[in-house]
């Protein structure tokens, strides 16, 4: 239920909105831009409110929310009101709803926590990516306007009695160990978990993540059509990356319980780091698919050891706010990677330069995150 303020759900709205708005493509991106990351802002506090007030109560909250916002855009003729919808839809639908799913799930599952996680991933991002296709065709057979009222509905109707069901909230204090991974594991803070190496190679690998996986795939049947596939076969390589994608984040899922989950980022990035310099090799058939694969599953991989490595490292007590400012930092990278592509292309004459240039990122995160420590609590270190 994400899908309406993920970058895949809003990517059908653009044509229409240049044409309705008369605005050009580079202003919508540009809203897009600024939406993105004031939304991202705001994650860090909605995180704290998940610890606070809990998952339930938050859920019905960001629900209505979400719903009011796709409504106010339903209403916009302007390119700033577009862009105040950009703000709530990014924070309440990519940002709020997602963190809040993956919340509950830590919270709730203790036994083979990560697997439950990368389920939980794999369905939604499978779910994701086919909305577009409804949403298309209901643009096609009415408007933008009756689009967005529809996903408002949607929203309302799914997410808050759903909300019902989640668990009522428990303090950090009520909260009592159940799994062997549990067993002794300190309360951490935000400031606390901010301050070791851990928190911030994992935000660095949702950062390259975001940026690149988003930029390559806002600017996919421009990249792809360099390589010499039509707009159609360019628009069906989102197939193949869905499949890796959701078959990655459930086995990253389940091998998180057994592994250190740093290398679970190692092997993301990798993947990431192999995919863009596939890049230059696609062509019409076999080698596109191929780099459809290896993309699909870069960011699948992510996906299912995220959530669960910052359990792991960290705990459930504060994982709320933890997550809110790694995902809001995952957000707003997300916010930049379609402009520095396009300023790539504009500055190398095409995009394959840039692409392995950028490839360098997920490189270096590799590399750091293989040698990283485990945190620990300053506590035990005193």
């Amino acid at each position: 239920m994400s899908a309406p303020g993920q970058t895949a759900g809003l990517s059908v709205f653009t044509d229409p909105l240049i044409h309705e708005l008369g605005v050009s493509r580079t202003e919508v991106s540009t809203s897009y831009l600024i939406g993105t990351l004031i939304g991202a802002c705001v994650l860090p506090l909605t995180g704290r409110a998940l610890d606070r007030w809990g998952v339930r109560r938050m859920t019905m909250v960001i629900g209505v929310a979400f719903a009011v916002f796709l409504v106010a855009l339903s209403l916009v003729t302007e390119i700033v009101g577009l862009t105040a919808g950009f703000v709530g839809v990014r924070m309440a639908g990519q940002g709020a709803l997602s963190l809040a799913a993956t919340t509950v799930v830590a919270r709730t599952i203790t036994n083979r926590r990560g697997l439950a996680l990368g389920i939980a991933s794999g369905i939604g991002s499978g779910g994701i990516s086919l909305v577009p296709v409804f949403v298309e065709s209901l643009i096609a057979t009415s408007s933008i306007h009756t689009a967005w009222r529809v996903e408002a509905v949607a929203v309302a109707v799914v997410v808050i009695p759903v909300a019902f069901f989640l668990p009522r909230h428990q303090t950090p204090g009520s909260q009592t160990p159940q799994s062997g991974a549990d067993v002794g594991q300190q309360l951490w803070t935000l400031r606390e978990a901010a301050s070791t190496g851990m928190f911030w190679v994992i935000a660095a690998g949702l950062a390259a993540s975001g940026m690149l996986s988003t930029a390559l795939a806002f600017h996919q049947v421009a990249v792809l059509g360099e390589q010499g596939l039509s707009v159609t076969e360019a628009a069906a390589n989102f197939l193949p990356q869905t499949v890796t994608g959701i078959a990655a984040t459930l086995i990253t899922g389940a091998l998180s319980d057994r592994i250190a989950p740093k290398y679970g980022v190692t092997i993301a990035m990798v993947t990431l780091t192999g995919a863009l310099v596939l890049l230059p090799t696609a062509q019409p058939g076999w080698t596109a698919i191929v780099y459809g694969l290896v993309l699909g599953a870069a960011g699948g991989s992510l996906r299912g050891i995220e959530a669960a490595a910052y359990v792991r490292y960290y705990g459930t007590a504060n994982i709320g706010v933890i997550r809110g400012v790694a995902t809001g930092v995952n957000l707003a990278s997300t916010a930049f990677g379609p402009l520095l592509l396009a300023l790539g292309h504009d500055v190398a004459g095409d995009y394959t330069t840039p692409v392995l240039f950028f490839a360098v990122l997920p490189a270096a995160v590799a590399v750091v995150s293989v040698f990283a420590r485990p945190p620990q609590h300053p506590s035990l270190a005193r």
